[in-house]
């Protein structure tokens, strides 16, 4: 299903008057993603890695607008050395219908955990959740790619853990705080350009 999939769900969600709601997950490492710094011509920042090259945190994380397209919200949820699997995804659905009310137009790709049979009975048995897939190899159209893309490059960048728990510490708290920035949370659904107006 494609852009005109979109449409399709985002016409759903203002029929039902619900919740758009794009859903990913990601992976942090603690492996610095090294980026350019403002550091003094000659003075080149050396950052020192002590911790294991293969530890890493896992997040989910759910990018959600209001019923009237007023408020954008974010949802998350991090775990140390795990990858994502069905009992977390599921935990995760239940726990943002338990937040958001009345019906919900779910956006998310076809990873295998989200088809995977116990996911879809969940979904099957919470009539107020709705899905919309998204089409194969396109990340630029899941608005939650951009939250993604920021933490890493922005509060993230160069930062050079010494374990995974200050790994996992520090994202929750850059996640915590991109929570509480409403025009940020908004410029992820503008920057995905898809067929939906805020207001």
């Amino acid at each position: 299903m494609g852009e005109g999939g979109l449409e399709e769900g985002k016409k759903n969600a203002r029929r039902l008057n619900a919740h758009l709601v794009f859903l990913d997950e990601s992976g942090l490492l603690t492996t610095p993603l090294v980026r350019r710094t403002w550091a003094p011509r000659g003075q080149t920042p050396v950052l020192y890695q002590c911790g294991r090259h293969w530890e890493k945190a896992s997040i989910i994380g759910a990018l959600t607008v209001s019923p009237r397209r007023r408020r954008v919200g974010l949802y998350f949820s991090l775990a140390e050395n795990r990858n994502v699997d069905i009992p977390w995804v599921i935990d995760f659905l239940r726990n943002l219908l338990r937040h958001l009310k009345g019906p919900v137009v779910l956006v998310w790709d076809r990873l295998g955990v989200h088809r995977s049979r116990a996911v879809s009975t969940f979904i099957r048995r919470h009539r107020r959740l709705h899905v919309v897939w998204l089409p194969p190899y396109a990340p630029e159209l899941n608005s939650v790619e951009q939250v993604w893309g920021y933490l890493k490059h922005n509060p993230l960048a160069n930062f050079a853990p010494a374990k995974v728990k200050q790994l996992t510490a520090t994202a929750y708290r850059h996640a915590r705080r991109i929570q509480r920035r409403q025009n940020l949370l908004r410029s992820f659904i503008h920057h995905a350009r898809l067929p939906l107006r805020l207001k």
